[in-house]
């Protein structure tokens, strides 16, 4: 099957489409069938629309998490006051991600939020 027309919401074609389906109508596709001598009209639609965010995104990090969720924190070697106190809150360095484990809860108290550098 080929497809030989991608045509956007209110370009001729798909007016009647756009009344009938409003703003969930994404595109209309003409496909033909040779084997079949068809053409076929079709719609895509969008079914559901809900917020997300991608892994490692700055918002995925602004999302609300669990306070006892697992996290690393990048914090720099010369940062001794800042690794102790992540230390005396449980914090561990793991030395093969080069990075503190803490949980999330620990992390928005003493306002390392955006130094989370990934799940553990």
């Amino acid at each position: 099957m080929e497809t030989r027309l991608n045509l956007q919401p209110g370009q001729n074609g798909t007016k009647a489409l756009v009344e009938k389906y409003g703003e969930r109508l994404v595109c209309v596709r003409y496909r033909y069938d040779a084997s079949t001598a068809t053409r076929y009209k079709t719609v895509e639609l969008i079914e559901e629309t809900r917020p997300w965010h991608p892994a490692g995104s700055r918002e995925s990090h602004l999302m609300e998490r669990a306070a006892d969720e697992p996290v690393l924190l990048r914090i720099g070697y010369d940062e001794k006051a800042l690794r102790e106190t992540v230390r005396q809150h449980g914090g561990r360095w793991r030395p093969e991600e080069k990075a503190w484990s803490s949980t999330y809860g620990v992390a928005k108290e003493l306002g390392l939020i955006d130094r989370i550098v990934g799940d553990i």
